[in-house]
């Protein structure tokens, strides 16, 4: 994605600032911006035409950049939460009482997953944050694959950051953590 720290300074700049970025993950595309910028989220929804309510998703290298949205896990859980990362599962985790309703919808979970993405890892390794990840596409649509397909779609609105998608083909699985239960396959 980029070789020199001056790139991510920027990004994250961008990113506190409220700016929205789109990035490559495991298998198109994803949008996203600073979790905890709610003007930026609202930003991002009314972009996607999505509705609060529905809740977004969160990436992040590691558990740390997500532990303070989460109930707290015990170091086992804290592997699983990773293992299922690898394996490109988005986890619909207990929210802490304090993760903020602009992420988690309407719901007492928030989706969670560790990336095993090179590229997006890097970028929230980078910007020392989790990361919103939804697909870069308007509600109801395909995802945008490319670099051209995300300047296309949204223009000067959103930062299209160059790289490499995965060779994956369908969206991360989402699965409960409570009971395993497959949501989305």
């Amino acid at each position: 994605m980029f070789r020199h720290s001056a790139s991510y300074r920027r990004i994250a700049a961008h990113l506190r600032r409220g700016g929205l970025i789109a990035y490559p993950t495991e298998s198109c595309y994803g949008l996203g911006c600073d979790p905890d910028n709610r003007v930026a989220v609202q930003r991002l929804l009314k972009l996607k035409q999505r509705p609060q309510r529905k809740g977004l998703i969160l990436i992040a290298a590691s558990y740390h950049q997500v532990a303070h949205y989460l109930q707290p896990l015990t170091p086992a859980e804290q592997r699983q939460l990773h293992e299922a990362g690898a394996q490109v599962i988005t986890c619909l985790m207990p929210a802490h009482h304090s993760a903020p309703r602009w992420l988690r919808g309407t719901h007492d979970t928030l989706a969670v997953r560790i990336t095993a993405h090179r590229q997006a890892a890097q970028l929230c390794r980078s910007v020392n944050s989790a990361l919103v990840s939804t697909s870069a596409n308007r509600s109801g649509q395909h995802p945008a694959r490319t670099y051209a397909q995300c300047q296309r779609l949204f223009g000067r609105k959103v930062w299209v950051l160059p790289g490499r998608m995965g060779k994956r083909k369908k969206p991360s699985t989402i699965r409960a953590w409570a009971d395993g239960q497959i949501i989305r396959k």
